[in-house]
């Protein structure tokens, strides 16, 4: 399997691959094209759009005396964002579930350019997102492929050394390395004097690194990708669960702020309300909205919640929803009401709550609770509903926190890297690396860190065992119990989920 940054030379690697397989000299009037490159995409896009593997089965003349898979896989980094990235990650998840599809790896080939002295941010991102995506088993089979390459020592390999990528060492000690350059590839053969030939050098320093790198091939211990499509499948849920957390946050605290303001609105008029039940007070709600979502982009959407539990969602049609990665034994992780697959939708919009002002009045205050709990209602039995309701949210968080954690513990022990954007500051470096390079499309790049960089707070406060979001401290008469808003530390709770009870709850227009 191949991989590494757009650009990096990998479909052109390959090629010289089925070339040098196929016994093709550096004299021969024809090479051999596997990979046709000819796009109307620019360098800085991936010339590769899909995950495709390519079967050659052995015969007789071959150089290689076995049947060969070759993996090739789209560039990460290129000027389409880090969306473009988890969009890579996402066909290689779903790759290697294909039924009867890939069960095993030989190696990782992770193809760079030689003159990769130093790492920037960004190309440290590539090198980390690359790795994260595999299971600790695979680090013995990673391999380094090195293109653009002259007979000199290549200025890359310290840039390894110092990204720590595990890969194999020579007996000296010296990472193991095979050197490439593809421009000899498809270059001219004849009528070329000899000082001017360094193609034929090139074509047999590229020759003598297949050879090695083959006969290497066959001497490592072929590994199971059941690891791999662990930390694939952990990594997906923890994504979803994470995305699902962040409006419940939002919506959760505009929810209890909606409940303390109507506590202390009918506490501080009490006697006005005894003598008129028609008083009239005003108050901030959260209120859902529609908002459309991009053409050729799917979402899974609760009906009986009127919330958003996947964006952007792989699966478009209604019946493949129970397959859709919010969700677990046929019923959703993510929805306040935790509700049966099949009352999930794809539809051409999300949803999403803003705070608007309202006009209410005590009387249709207590007739909402009197119809929804069947029974009349004082002031001091709203009072104790409500409380009741602001409990409801913090249980709804600590199920989400557990899942959170569950994935982020089995991560730790499964992955071979963690994800390089689950680190705020990380994130942070790569937005001022933006900003400093200023390439087209910047402003977008930016702005979709800066979201991400949200959800890597609330992944970096669990594993910190810090708030999610702090909130004024209320004591509760629910067993003395102080509502501290507060998770993560003991008995101490967050609140950010939507009370689900409440029959003034958010409606969506």
């Amino acid at each position: 399997m191949l991989m590494g940054a757009t650009g990096s030379g990998k479909s052109t690697l390959i090629n010289g691959m089925i070339n040098y397989i196929l016994g093709v000299e550096w004299s021969d009037s024809c090479r051999f094209k596997l990979i046709d490159e000819q796009t109307n995409k620019t360098q800085a896009e991936s010339q590769t759009s899909d995950v495709t593997a390519y079967q050659i089965h052995h015969q007789n003349d071959f150089q290689v005396p076995y049947s060969v898979t070759i993996i090739d896989t789209p560039g990460f980094g290129d000027t389409r964002g880090i969306a473009q990235d988890k969009e890579i990650t996402e066909k290689i998840r779903k790759f290697f579930s294909e039924k009867d599809g890939i069960l095993t790896l030989d190696a990782v080939c992770f193809v760079v350019q030689s003159a990769l002295a130093r790492l920037t941010h960004t190309q440290k991102y590539i090198f980390e997102a690359i790795l994260s995506i595999f299971g600790k088993d695979i680090a013995n089979n990673i391999t380094v492929m090195i293109t653009f390459a002259d007979g000199q020592k290549p200025p890359v390999l310290e840039a390894i050394k110092a990204a720590d990528i595990p890969c194999g060492k020579k007996e000296d000690g010296t990472l193991l390395h095979f050197k490439f350059n593809n421009s000899a590839l498809f270059a001219q053969n004849i009528d070329l004097d000899d000082e001017d030939n360094f193609d034929e050098m090139f074509w047999k320093m590229g020759k003598g690194s297949m050879k090695r790198f083959f006969n290497h091939l066959g001497t490592m211990e072929t590994k199971s990708l059941q690891l791999t499509k662990e930390v694939l499948s952990e990594r997906k849920t923890l994504e979803t669960v994470v995305d699902g957390v962040q409006p419940l946050i939002q919506t959760g605290l505009e929810k209890l702020d909606e409940i303390k303001m109507t506590r202390s609105v009918l506490e501080e008029n009490q006697n006005v309300i005894k003598e008129n039940e028609n008083f009239e007070y005003e108050i901030e709600i959260p209120k859902c909205k529609k908002i459309d979502i991009e053409r050729g982009k799917f979402v899974t959407n609760c009906h009986g919640c009127n919330f958003t539990c996947h964006y952007p969602c792989a699966y478009s049609n209604d019946q493949d929803k129970q397959r859709c990665s919010s969700m677990k034994n046929g019923n959703c992780t993510v929805c306040p009401g935790k509700c049966v697959w099949n009352v999930h939708h794809n539809m051409p919009f999300r949803f999403e709550t803003e705070l608007v002002k309202e006009k209410r009045t005590y009387a249709n205050l207590k007739k909402q609770y009197e119809e929804a709990l069947g029974k009349s209602m004082t002031i001091e039995k709203i009072n104790k509903q409500l409380e009741e309701e602001y409990m409801d949210v913090q249980e709804q968080v600590l199920k989400l926190n557990d899942k959170l954690a569950r994935s982020l513990t089995r991560l730790k022990e499964i992955a071979l890297r963690p994800d390089p954007l689950s680190t705020p500051e990380y994130i942070e470096l790569l937005i001022e690396s933006e900003k400093q390079s200023a390439k087209a499309g910047y402003k977008n790049r930016i702005a979709e860190l800066e979201e991400i960089k949200k959800r890597a707070l609330i992944v970096q406060k669990v594993e910190r065992g810090e708030p999610l979001a702090e909130h004024e401290e209320e004591s509760s008469p629910r067993a003395g119990l102080k509502l501290s808003f507060l998770f993560g530390g003991g008995a101490s709770f967050t609140a950010c989920c939507v009370a689900v009870h409440d029959p003034t709850g958010v409606r969506c227009e």
